[in-house]
């Protein structure tokens, strides 16, 4: 097939039906009608020989044609608006640029405050909208409402960018006058109460329950793997709580080390290590390839990724 036969626009039309898989919500993005859609959508299924998109109970589902050539028109598309990006460097010390950040509490309470330090020095005028994780899903980042997600993953869509920022440990909280520290082993962790705390990927969030053993994460997979289980009281989905649940007398919070970290002047809660091996938490920023070249974008990545740096747990 000869290239200059075929009408490029029709990869942008590509690349947004396959971010809103929905003819209507496309049209509107780029500002046709919605026959003129449907009529990019028919010369697509042409020019591929492939349907595309098709009609589910679940509505319009990218086929897997569509789904690899997704990355690949994502790739196209931002090579060219690289080309055409103006040459002009972004100047944090002059912008008053509003940055939407989505992270949980935990990076909040250890991240933003020191990247915030160095916005007051060097972007005084930049301001943060930070987002929690259940604010937005994965189809808000993908077409660029959010600037970037800070969190722990365990799936991502193959399009995002993504970078890793930190590892960190666990660590378990008991309160000073819990018995349970004198006699700190295995036996007597599994023994007592306790709060599950963890906030993974995005969206809506659904109810928890003590068997669901996949989805409870890092901490009860490696009890399970060693034939063991935890009397779990609490399920909380934010830091903070959990951080002050651990000065409950009777209940153990098992959570990353740089937010347990926080407690460790407060005379009525005592930090211990774990009595057995967690695999360690691994921190990433991710972000719409809508995004990738945008020079503000890539100075605030750039500052964040030399603020974490000095951060290693």
């Amino acid at each position: 097939m000869n290239i200059s036969r075929v009408d490029l626009n029709l990869l942008v039309y590509l690349d947004v039906l396959l971010r809103e898989c929905n003819v209507t919500r496309a049209a509107e993005e780029l500002g046709i009608s919605q026959p003129a859609m449907s009529n990019s959508l028919r010369r697509l299924r042409d020019l591929f020989n492939d349907p595309i998109l098709v009609r589910t109970s679940d509505g319009m589902t990218p086929t897997d044609r569509a789904l690899e050539l997704q990355p690949m028109v994502r790739s196209v598309l931002s090579a060219a608006e690289q080309a055409i990006l103006p040459t002009a460097e972004f100047d944090p010390s002059s912008s008053s640029r509003i940055f939407r950040i989505t992270a949980s509490d935990y990076t909040e309470s250890t991240l933003l405050p020191r990247l915030l330090q160095e916005l007051f020095k060097q972007a005084p005028g930049i301001r943060l909208d930070i987002m929690t994780p259940s604010d937005i899903s994965f189809h808000d980042v993908e077409r660029g409402k959010v600037d970037l997600v800070i969190n722990r993953f365990d799936n991502l869509p193959q399009s995002f960018h993504k970078v890793h920022l930190w590892d960190d440990s666990f660590a378990c909280m008991v309160s000073a006058v819990n018995p349970v520290r004198d006699n700190w082993n295995l036996d007597s962790y599994l023994a007592g109460k306790h709060v599950w705390v963890s906030k993974t990927g995005m969206g809506v969030g659904v109810g928890m329950t003590p068997d669901d053993v996949q989805r409870l994460g890092w901490v009860d997979e490696a009890l399970t793997k060693q034939g063991a289980k935890r009397d779990i009281s609490v399920f909380t989905r934010h830091y903070q709580a959990a951080l002050l649940l651990a000065e409950q007398d009777n209940l153990i919070v098992t959570m990353p080390s740089m937010a347990a970290q926080m407690m460790r002047q407060d005379a009525n809660v005592v930090i211990l290590e774990p009595p057995f091996e967690i695999p360690r938490m691994r921190l990433e920023m991710v972000w719409s390839p809508l995004l990738q070249h945008d020079p503000g974008h890539r100075w605030l990545r750039q500052l964040i990724k030399t603020v974490s740096g000095k951060m290693q747990p």
